[in-house]
């Protein structure tokens, strides 16, 4: 039997075969000499034992080796499906957790050209997009564009990580290394302070926190643990936007199961937010999770408004951010021109902003609550569609690069890599991520590129969290050899 080392190590992922050197579970030492020397002797002398091992704790009806989809750390235990479970393909989610790091990277760096540019009157409206950037509300300008309009990475260079992206990026690490499907408040303490910098020894004193992110990496750095980092007693930016961009992704990890995905997303979401914040991120959480429980026949738009309804079942109907869901939805299906989405972000400035409706007191323009009601803006009005949700978001004002990466996220989710590509007509996107721009301590997962990554392998990551999530926590099967997961149905339930 010839066998290809390098081409299997590629496949099944080579970061994860020594992950327990490389990443060192919170070490970054290379692989110590007695190891490679074992590397080295299984693949000149044992090519087929290299088959056997990786394959020894997969159940008989599931071959390792089928695809590349495959985490030799994890154990896969024998499953017998049920007529109820829901049958999900792990390859196509592959491809849609590429495209939703491509598509949230996309509406991440568009955003951030308008980012608070505009927090009141007057506004930008349609007729801006094309034209010149304004200054923020700092009289600054972003270095990156002086057009309003999308902006893309190509092959060449990596796209950069940013709050919007790289929070959830270290999520994924933290429950990567430390094989588990719901992470500690010590295992996110710790995680914090080892990839986050703080502002004493960031470059040029940015470590890429604002408001409660901030408070709660300094909170931890004193000793406190989520979810006292939340506390307002603790932290008196619990309000803030925060956890509405750090915590979507959990949603992801328990496709079809938002009970699963609420769990998972608990302390990460409590780190940093409760009440009215807390709420807002657990509807984003709930989204997404759903996303692949949604009925496929539906439209992208009957996709984005059926998610929407069901996600807002989870906020209380006292609350503020209920108060808001209510108040746009009613202003847009009553709308009868759905390209007219200004009237109803003036609607949202004049009710909330000023007169402080349903208890709503606005603060700052980082407010969970009126960032909430802009993202709302670009779902409806966006309808689905991708480029015009983004350009919508990116308009309405505000902390226009945190709502804007949420939707660009989800509907690249929904797409998938390839859909995202065909949307904009760029097929020659960068795969590439850099999340030494902003954070320290990772994994380099491309040779000779420091604190680089590939959408794909970090997609791959994404999937092995999913296998033992859907093993450890929903109950339910992984077929390596039909490259499915069974998924126990509860109805959506929440």
């Amino acid at each position: 039997m010839q066998v290809n080392w390098q081409e299997i190590l590629s496949e099944i992922g080579q970061n994860k075969l020594i992950k327990n050197h490389k990443s060192g579970y919170e070490s970054d030492a290379p692989p110590s000499p007695p190891t490679i020397f074992l590397f080295k002797w299984l693949k000149k002398s044992l090519p087929v034992f290299f088959l056997i091992i990786t394959g020894i704790h997969a159940q008989d009806n599931m071959v390792g080796t089928a695809n590349k989809l495959f985490d030799p750390e994890l154990r896969y235990n024998k499953y017998t499906p049920n007529r109820t479970d829901r049958v999900i393909s792990r390859s196509k989610y592959h491809d849609q957790l590429q495209g939703f790091w491509l598509a949230q990277c996309i509406a991440n760096w568009t955003g951030l050209i308008t980012e608070m540019d505009k927090v009141e009157p007057p506004f930008y409206t349609d007729d801006h997009w094309g034209g010149p950037d304004q200054r923020n509300i700092w009289g600054n300008f972003v270095p990156h564009a002086d057009t309003i309009d999308f902006y893309f990475i190509y092959d060449s260079q990596p796209w950069g990580a940013d709050d919007d992206t790289d929070i959830e990026y270290m999520y994924q690490h933290l429950l990567d290394i430390h094989n588990v499907s719901i992470l500690s408040p010590e295992q996110i303490s710790k995680g914090w302070l080892r990839h986050i910098y703080s502002n004493e020894d960031a470059t040029n004193s940015e470590n890429f926190l604002w408001v409660s992110n901030e408070t709660a990496y300094y909170l931890m750095k004193g000793g406190l643990l989520p979810p006292v980092t939340s506390e307002p007693e603790y932290n008196s930016n619990y309000e803030m936007i925060d956890a509405q961009l750090t915590t979507e992704i959990f949603g992801l990890f328990a496709p079809a199961r938002p009970d699963i995905a609420l769990q998972m997303a608990h302390l990460p979401i409590r780190t940093t937010a409760k009440n009215n914040a807390e709420w807002a991120a657990e509807f984003y959480v709930i989204m997404y999770a759903l996303a692949s429980y949604v009925d496929s026949e539906l439209s992208m738009e009957e996709k984005v408004i059926w998610l929407a309804e069901q996600a807002r079942k989870r906020l209380p109907d006292e609350s503020y951010v209920a108060g808001m869901y209510d108040f746009i939805k009613v202003k847009y299906d009553a709308n009868p021109d759905k390209n007219d989405w200004e009237t109803t972000r003036d609607a949202i400035y004049t009710s909330y902003q000023v007169d402080g409706s349903d208890g709503y007191v606005y603060n700052q323009s980082f407010d969970a609550g009126i960032n909430f009601a802009a993202s709302l803006v670009s779902l409806f009005y966006g309808e689905g569609d991708l480029p015009r949700t983004i350009r919508i978001g990116a308009l309405t004002g505000w902390d226009s690069d945190n709502p804007t990466a949420t939707w660009g996220g989800l509907l690249g989710f929904l797409l998938g890599k390839r859909g995202v590509e065909q949307v904009f007509d760029k097929p020659n996107l960068s795969d590439t991520y850099w999340i030494g721009r902003t954070r320290r301590n990772f994994p380099d997962h491309i040779p000779a590129a420091e604190g680089e990554d590939t959408f794909q392998l970090m997609a791959e990551r994404g999937v092995y969290i999913i296998d033992r999530v859907v093993m450890e926590k929903m109950g339910g099967g992984v077929d390596l050899k039909k490259d499915v997961w069974y998924i126990p149905d509860n109805g959506g339930i929440y």
